[in-house]
């Protein structure tokens, strides 16, 4: 066996070690709500353009498999089914998200488990745990590589998905300690995506995280055929944290993949809104001035470093969205549009896409967008590290000012929705697709559902 250096050898220790019995309750939990989130979006975004492309496509090219695709129904191999639902569930910045990482692993290990679990005749014993393992490895790796792969124009969750699959897969499909370290070896070799797509758009970013779970499926079952990947992936001189993060991370950041460690999954983050995370605080800000939109004269808008490069001013098309995608990731029109309380949930940005809501120039909209001013502010970075937050400064017109911060936004761990609101966002997301009754027994079964259902049965649920 290759020597494996400690950080790398505790990241295959927590993935083949990591038991079912030992997880604590508030893991389960986490697991559970994190599924029920994903497979609304799933289903609720299954019919936009670009995941009807997606299916489609891989419909003519698809390996023949057991795992079936939301909503429609095909079966297909486990890689091109999760490449499919993964697709659906990121495909209208609605899925879940994890602050410290500024990432989003519902999609990726949701989407994985299930398909793996529907191609091995797995229980949903099984597909929890392997969810488990998926989003720890994925979160914990990304946390480490915080904040400045965001900063350097990565998209987080296009490179960990690689790892938050293989890890999957991994623990499912019950790889040893050295097949699981090759799995994630070869996952590095996947990882890429840059956010360009904030400023010139691309559905592409819809596929990021179809892309990466599919590569990291592939990645396990390259390792388990026999291939070897890098030992030292993501701590060697040309490993993943030297070359995407820019610098070193130490053999004692094998305690961040201790068993013992906090599980992430814990801190799951259920997006109230359509659009990027980091918006969200503002859009908090924004709804307590709603009252007082006619007096505003000016506001500015403190942003931390990253944020400033997905939201802010190094956004090409943050005062003039042309696109869904630009909107998406527009922090003036997200402010505006909450302000003037025309709300930023999916109805919202469907109509933008659509047609039916004009944001041009000249609008309500555009009008108050342009009184926006961004101040990026390096030093909240030092302040609140792993958190995104908002500075909100508002002068109004009889000069007066006010000034608001929000560090934690609605639906984060620090500030969850309420089971009865992420209910509602669930019926919201597939009621239309599905009915009322198919919707309510889908619900029970993600809450209350016995462990020992097959994989197969619940993935037949999720079929219109």
């Amino acid at each position: 066996m290759q020597i494996i250096p400690p950080v790398e050898a505790a990241v295959a220790r927590l993935v083949v070690e990591l038991d079912h019995d030992s997880l604590p309750p508030e893991a389960v939990q986490g697991a559970r709500r994190l599924m029920q989130d994903q497979l609304a979006v799933q289903i609720g975004c299954a019919s936009l353009p670009w995941s009807q492309t997606v299916l489609n496509l891989t419909r003519n090219r698809h390996v023949p498999g057991a795992a079936h695709v939301v909503f429609a129904g095909d079966t297909m191999s486990a890689a091109d089914a999760a490449f499919v639902n993964a697709t659906f569930g990121h495909g209208f910045e609605y899925d879940d998200a994890h602050r410290a990482s500024s990432s989003h692993p519902g999609s990726c290990v949701v989407s994985t488990a299930l398909a793996v679990g529907e191609e091995i005749g797995a229980s949903m014993r099984d597909v929890l745990l392997g969810i488990v393992a998926g989003y720890e490895v994925y979160t914990r790796i990304g946390v480490l590589a915080a904040p400045e792969l965001l900063e350097r124009g990565f998209h987080p969750h296009a490179l960990l998905s690689a790892f938050g699959a293989a890890a999957v897969v991994a623990k499912m499909r019950g790889l040893d300690l050295e097949q699981t370290t090759h799995a994630l070896a070869i996952a590095m070799s996947h990882c890429a995506g840059t956010t360009e797509y904030t400023s010139s758009g691309g559905s592409v970013k819809r596929v990021h995280a179809g892309i990466g779970t599919r590569n990291g499926i592939r990645a396990a079952e390259m390792a388990e055929a026999g291939i070897t990947g890098p030992t030292a992936y993501l701590t060697g001189t040309k490993g993943f944290y030297r070359t995407f993060v820019g610098r070193e991370v130490g053999p004692d950041a094998a305690s961040a993949f201790a068993l013992g460690a906090p599980f992430e999954i814990t801190r799951v983050w259920i997006k109230p809104y359509c659009c990027c995370g980091i918006n969200h605080a503002y859009i908090d800000g924004a709804r307590q001035l709603a009252d007082r939109v006619e007096l505003i004269d000016e506001v500015e808008l403190g942003i931390q470093t990253g944020g400033n490069v997905i939201v802010g001013t190094s956004n090409a098309n943050a005062y003039a969205p042309r696109s869904i995608e630009n909107l998406q990731y527009s922090l003036p029109f997200q402010f505006a549009l909450s302000l003037l309380g025309l709300g930023n949930g999916f109805s919202t940005h469907r109509a933008f896409m659509d047609g039916r809501l004009d944001l041009s120039d000249g609008s309500r909209a555009a009008e108050l967008a342009g009184r926006v001013r961004i101040t990026p502010k390096p030093e909240l970075d030092t302040a609140h590290p792993g958190k995104w937050v908002a500075d909100i400064t508002v002068t109004y017109r009889d000069g007066t000012r006010e000034h608001l911060f929000v560090d934690s936004p609605l639906g984060t761990s620090e500030n969850p929705v309420s089971q009865a609101d992420l209910d509602a966002k669930f019926r919201d997301l597939t009621v239309a697709s599905m009915g009322e009754e198919r919707s309510e027994a889908l619900l029970r079964a993600i809450n209350d559902g016995d462990d020992g259902m097959p994989a197969e049965t619940m993935a037949k649920l999720l079929l219109i």
